[in-house]
């Protein structure tokens, strides 16, 4: 049996809670301390899931704790992932997982020289939905794929967040914020990207607003709100991804991918479950095999109804990694170059010109049923 890796987490806002309540379904971690700049925070996301409050600076010199999970916000992503490796840890961050390819480039750098692994989020490509599609490629089902679309649009946050701030500022908007979910389910799917070009527009220069406690209050956007991209991947692809906070209603799927054989539907990257849909050339195949994947079972009741939610089956795989010495799946590497990707999507839209990809990554291992159920603690 592999030993348990002691987990502590930076940042006690609302992702932590799905952190902390999902990581006793996996084997291989264990939740031991929470850290915050705000004490009152860390204390009482502590006492919520049983588990000791610390600061920063204690969490960082603590002997039980192997991997750091970083839940800052994306700003201080880099300062907090950097200060976990010079403390001699592992380090897991949340999405994106810096906001420069200089920044991920350095943490690299720091890691190799320590022996420390790198890992971060999304690990939604995980999910079953997910890896469904990605035997379809792999057993070649749906033929090479050499196109696709992605969208993903709303009319962003302040309707929901009680503090939406930062979601309209540099390091946010919908490329950095849901688009880690996107293009790093195309490069798991297709493979590494090689160029990028984009249009990036701000239609409103402050937003009001609706959620509580702050309803009514106007917020500045300092950061693209619309983003319309095109990837030309490696292989020869050719996909758009369409990414806007303006937009009230659309009728478009999330992600379609067009092979040399037919054509595979894939839902919301942003989720490990969807029904999977594909055709033989312009026929939808009826009646696709059964597909017992432990990440695709529903097992969180959300607004929409029953839901799969797996969040730290990344972590998991990294910890498990870790003492079994294999790479993990939600690396450094994939991180880095899902960043370049996004960050030279900005950068296009910012100067009218193609640009070329600076980082390249393996497509990470496939996560199959087998290795899935792997994962999950024994109950």
């Amino acid at each position: 049996m592999a030993k348990k890796l002691g987990i502590g987490v930076i940042g006690a806002g609302n992702i932590s809670a799905a952190y902390f309540r999902l990581a006793p379904l996996f084997r291989g971690i264990e939740m031991r301390a929470c850290a915050d700049i705000n004490m009152d925070a860390a204390k009482a996301r502590a006492k919520e899931f049983k588990l000791r409050a610390a600061t920063v600076d204690e969490l960082l010199k603590a002997d039980d704790i192997d991997i750091v999970v970083n839940l800052t916000i994306p700003a201080v992503h880099y300062e907090v992932s950097r200060r976990v490796l010079d403390a001699g840890k592992h380090v897991y961050s949340e999405k994106p997982f810096v906001l420069s390819l200089q920044e991920g480039l350095d943490l690299r750098k720091r890691a190799a020289k320590k022996g420390l692994r790198i890992g971060s989020a999304p690990d939604t490509f995980l999910g079953g939905a997910h890896q469904l599609v990605r035997s379809l490629i792999d057993e070649g089902k749906v033929g090479e794929i050499t196109g696709g679309t992605c969208t993903v649009m709303s009319h962003g946050m302040e309707h929901w967040h009680p503090n939406p701030d930062f979601f309209f500022q540099p390091g946010a908007g919908p490329v950095l914020d849901i688009g880690p979910y996107y293009v790093t389910n195309l490069i798991q799917l297709i493979g590494p990207v090689r160029r990028v070009a984009a249009l990036a527009s701000i239609p409103a220069k402050q937003r009001t607003i609706s959620s509580k406690p702050r309803a009514g209050e106007k917020i500045p956007v300092n950061t693209p709100t619309t983003i319309h991209g095109l990837l030309e991947f490696a292989n020869g692809a050719v996909v758009t991804l369409n990414t806007s906070w303006d937009v009230w209603s659309h009728g478009h799927a999330p992600m379609e991918l067009y092979g040399e054989r037919g054509t595979v539907f894939v839902p919301d990257p942003n989720f490990f479950g969807g029904e999977v849909v594909y055709t033989k050339e312009d026929k939808p195949v009826k009646g696709l095999p059964k597909w017992p994947h432990p990440f695709g079972v529903a097992n969180e009741k959300h607004g929409h109804g029953m839901m799969a939610n797996y969040r730290t089956a990344g972590l998991a795989d990294m910890a498990l990694a870790i003492t079994e010495g294999r790479p993990h799946r939600c690396s450094m590497e994939l991180a880095l170059h899902a960043v370049d990707v996004m960050t030279s999507l900005l950068k296009s839209g910012e100067t009218g010109k193609f640009v070329t990809m600076q980082t390249t990554c393996e497509r990470p291992a496939a996560l199959g049923v087998k290795e899935a159920k792997a994962l999950l603690a024994k109950k």
